[in-house]
């Protein structure tokens, strides 16, 4: 059965593994250089799904696509796969508690890793290796995803996101002056992770200073915790799944916020992830709000310096676009040979409810464009797209296919 995530919100589960694999980190430093002594290397990515996505490869063989990912403490290989091909020199079988048994709760830890990235080399960098790919990754992105790499990349840079022509700029702090000017943000590096502090305005006109975790690998504009107990749920706003935690699925609900302020900058309107506080989850050993992600992120040209304990942000030309979620009320997915989409849950009372979708009904057109066709962000573009748009699906449902029009409603 596959682990499904809500579009906009990254693996609850992939998180909280981080937190417990932290503690296997090796003692030695892990970190990447940049070779024959240049100033800065520049690297292309990919935008998916609001996924920071790069290729590397790992002891000469590859490439392999790995998601970028500050919210990570240490290099996981999510493809159990890799271990045929990546020729360790030795592994250390280690147990992840709550996973499961058997092979369900077990991880190769690696030894030092050659990883290859143009103009980059790696020092002492391990990974921990999935005995079985609980994540799917590969299927919520419709893409291969081998892994993710997190800390190690950025510890010993400044690395800038210019999310307008995807490219990654990794240099010296010292050699800052070749990014461009931008606005410094304090931030602090607890536990490999980067925070920052932000205004959070709330519909009822609290305002409230908040200690949120920088998370690229969050597709999300924000998280916020604790909500309910605190500040009680907005009156708009709609219950969701956004992920599977490691005791199971991870409740909560979808709303909008009046305002996010990082520094100068004045983030309006925007939809936010509520945790239900209510049901048990595992605590982050770092106090913290929330998680600030790639759904804020992306309005700004971003640089981490972390040896310097700065976060630098210059709003780019999404900043003054608006903020929408699903309008159709579906979740759903790629299969593995990335041919087929098929629906993972349905909102109760959304639009494809009252059409009677159901859950492992299969998208086989929108528009009567063969789904393909296309990629899951294509439509992610047209179930986002506008209030009250017809949209024209083939579903193969109940061994039959059918033809419906989905009227798409903005739900927050």
């Amino acid at each position: 059965m596959l682990f499904i995530f809500s579009r906009k919100t990254w693996p609850f589960a992939l998180l909280l593994l981080c937190i417990m694999l932290g503690s296997f980190s090796r003692a030695n430093a892990q970190y990447f250089d940049l070779e024959n002594n240049r100033k800065h290397v520049t690297i292309p990515f990919r935008l998916i799904r609001n996924l920071v996505i790069i290729k590397l490869n790992i002891n000469n063989e590859g490439p392999f696509n790995f998601i970028l990912d500050t919210g990570v403490g240490l290099m996981i290989i999510t493809e159990p796969k890799l271990i045929d091909s990546i020729n360790l020199t030795s592994k250390t079988v280690i147990k992840i508690p709550g996973l499961g048994e058997g092979e369900d709760n077990e991880a190769y830890l690696t030894s030092a890793l050659n990883i290859g990235i143009p103009g980059m080399v790696s020092h002492d960098v391990n990974a921990a290796i999935l005995k079985k790919d609980m994540f799917n990754l590969s299927s919520f992105a419709g893409m291969p995803i081998d892994g993710i790499l997190g800390y190690e990349f950025f510890s010993n840079f400044a690395v800038k996101l210019n999310f307008a022509d995807s490219t990654i700029t990794v240099c010296r702090p010292e050699d800052l002056r070749h990014m461009g000017k931008l606005t410094p943000i304090p931030i602090t590096i607890e536990e490999r992770k980067p925070y920052l502090k932000a205004n959070i305005t709330f519909p009822n006109g609290k305002t409230v200073d908040s200690k949120l975790v920088i998370d690229i690998g969050a597709g999300h504009p924000v998280s916020i915790e604790n909500m309910i107990k605190n500040n009680g749920l907005p009156a708009k706003s709609i219950p969701a799944s956004l992920g599977i935690g490691l005791n199971g699925p991870i409740e909560g609900y979808l709303s909008r916020v009046n305002e996010v302020d990082i520094g100068k900058y004045k983030i309006m309107d925007v939809i936010a992830s509520f945790p239900d506080d209510r049901k048990p989850h595992i605590t982050a050993s770092i106090s913290r709000d929330g998680n600030l992600g790639v759904g804020i992120l992306k309005k700004f040209d971003v640089i981490f310096d972390y040896p310097d304990n700065l976060l630098y942000l210059k709003p780019n030309n999404f900043f003054k676009e608006p903020f929408e979620h699903d309008m159709s009320g579906m979740e759903y997915y790629s299969t593995n040979d990335f041919e087929h989409v098929l629906v993972s849950r349905v909102e109760p009372g959304s639009p494809a409810d009252n059409l009677g979708i159901e859950r492992g009904d299969e998208i086989v057109s929108v528009n009567f464009r063969p789904v393909s066709k296309m990629t899951l962000e294509d439509l992610d573009a047209i179930f986002e797209s506008r209030d009250n748009r017809s949209v024209l699906l083939e579903i193969y449902h109940d061994k039959k296919y059918d033809h419906v029009i989905l009227t798409l409603k903005r739900r927050i």
